[in-house]
């Protein structure tokens, strides 16, 4: 009986130990096991995997985002910027000096052109200023080339033809522009706010047709000499509403002091070749800041 006693006692005591040396290692692993183990699809949920491993070309993934795909090229040395240089980068810049190699090879002027009757140019960036002096009277005429090319819209062509190179319409500057007209002995100037309509640009193609005006003035007010801004303060006479014969006179004061259709055919050939002047100037501005030259 006492050695049969002797035995329960040490089974239990042998199985307490058990119990407790599997207590205890269950409490010594951490939370956090499972991820410090070797990677493997089994044990790592696609969620936690890290933005390196999304960018590594390991054999745990064969797939790399588009978004990580992009490789980084290290900053010039000769470049001196310290600049994010990247292979999008480098094709922009090779696709800008493309660019600007076509747009002067179409350039039609190099210098820009003259307008006749002694029209002085002053440029200002996009803004141009036209000056000229008639028996006392000074007229400027300023316009901005931005935003001065119209949209194109072309006529649906008609199923099997196709247009030519030669077809092609020119890309033609057409800005509206502000003639003001200063009498010596005035306090104000006479100011016409004038803009080219879309239907009358292509004037003069047909034969045996009367030449209309292609330009046309919007308002017509009194401003003092020299300010750059229209003030509201000031009453303006707007043409739309406007007795056609007071409309040709107003017509006619312009064109006495130089501003008819063939300066107005002049200053859009003169805005075009600034237009592209400063296209061409900007893509070279652009090339310069993408390369960081």
């Amino acid at each position: 009986y006492t050695i049969m006693l002797k035995s329960v006692v040490r089974a239990v005591g042998a199985a307490a130990r058990l119990s407790s040396a599997s207590t205890s290692t269950v409490r010594a692993l951490p939370l956090s096991y499972p991820a410090l183990r070797a990677p493997s699809s089994a044990t790592i949920r696609p969620f936690t995997r890290s933005l390196w491993m999304l960018n590594n070309n390991g054999a745990s993934s064969g797939y790399r985002p588009k978004l990580f795909s992009s490789k980084v090229l290290s900053p010039s040395v000769s470049c001196g910027c310290g600049g994010l240089h990247t292979e999008g980068d480098k094709a922009f810049g090779d696709f800008l000096s493309d660019e600007i190699k076509e747009e002067k090879k179409i350039q039609k002027n190099k210098t820009l052109p003259k307008v006749s009757g002694g029209w002085e140019l002053e440029m200002n960036g996009a803004e141009a200023k036209l000056t000229r002096n008639v028996s006392g009277d000074k007229v400027t005429v300023t316009f901005n080339i931005n935003n001065s090319i119209p949209p194109n819209f072309e006529e649906e062509v008609e199923q099997g033809q196709q247009k030519s190179a030669e077809e092609e319409p020119e890309i033609v500057s057409t800005p509206n522009f502000v003639v003001e007209v200063t009498k010596q002995a005035a306090k104000h100037s006479l100011v016409f706010d004038c803009h080219f309509p879309e239907d009358e640009i292509s004037h003069g193609e047909g034969e045996g047709e009367e030449e209309s005006d292609i330009f046309a003035i919007r308002e017509v007010s009194f401003q003092p000499e020299g300010d750059s801004e229209w003030k509201e303060t000031s009453y303006t006479l707007n043409t739309d509403s406007l007795d056609w014969a007071l409309y040709d006179h107003l017509m006619d004061f312009l064109a006495d002091r130089g501003v008819d259709n063939t300066f107005a055919d002049e200053l859009m050939e003169l805005s075009t070749a600034i237009e592209h002047q400063e296209y061409i100037k900007f893509l070279e501005d652009l090339q310069g800041f993408v390369k960081c030259n």
